[in-house]
């Protein structure tokens, strides 16, 4: 045989061969189990379509005083006039940097009004941390208050009081003040 009949049968064996290889691999091969790997939420379809919910809502915002208002919530239901949610964490930031972060089990927004209740802590940069049973922010001024009693810790000691806001001083005043009223017992703890 010469080397150009060689050649010419391999020209034809090889790629012949290859796809016998090819197919056996295929054919042989384990088969792909796509359905378990995709993840699917396990929850009931027909009362997701009764009850008009949203997870995970975030809604953010800038008041007419420049602080940064966001809220966040594991879960919300729109009501009429606004809506009620679970889980709830509000970042405030006034533009002097003055932060508060609340957070609260329950709540709800209506009427250009953050309601955080259920028992609500609230932290700030300065070093204060308030527990209240409920909470109101305003979105378009940057405004915080508790009307229902309030426990606070300051670098300082403690303070309790029926009321509480964290406000500007004055409309166009750019430092925000801590007020308590109604009330006022400190103990103050060098």
């Amino acid at each position: 045989m010469n080397r150009t009949r060689i050649v010419r049968w391999l020209q034809v064996v090889l790629p012949l061969l290859a796809l016998v290889l090819l197919s056996t691999m295929f054919l042989f091969s384990r088969g792909s189990d796509v359905e378990s790997r995709i993840p699917y939420a396990e929850v009931d379809a027909q009362a997701a379509a009764r009850d008009s919910r949203i997870l995970a809502p975030e809604y953010s915002g800038v008041t007419d005083d420049g602080a940064q208002v966001t809220l966040r919530a594991d879960r919300a239901m729109p009501t009429p006039g606004g809506g009620q949610a679970g889980a709830l964490q509000l970042d405030w930031l006034r533009p002097d940097g003055l932060s508060a972060r609340v957070t609260a089990p329950a709540g709800g927004a209506g009427d250009g009004v953050l309601r955080l209740e259920g028992g609500v802590r609230m932290t700030t940069s300065s070093g204060w941390r308030l527990d209240a049973p409920d909470l109101e922010a305003e979105t378009a001024r940057s405004e915080i208050r508790a009307l229902n009693g309030v426990d606070a810790t300051a670098p300082f000691g403690r303070i309790t009081a029926g009321r509480m806001m964290l406000a500007p001083s004055a409309p166009d005043s750019d430092p925000a003040i801590l007020n308590f009223s109604d009330g006022v017992r400190l103990i103050y703890q060098p």
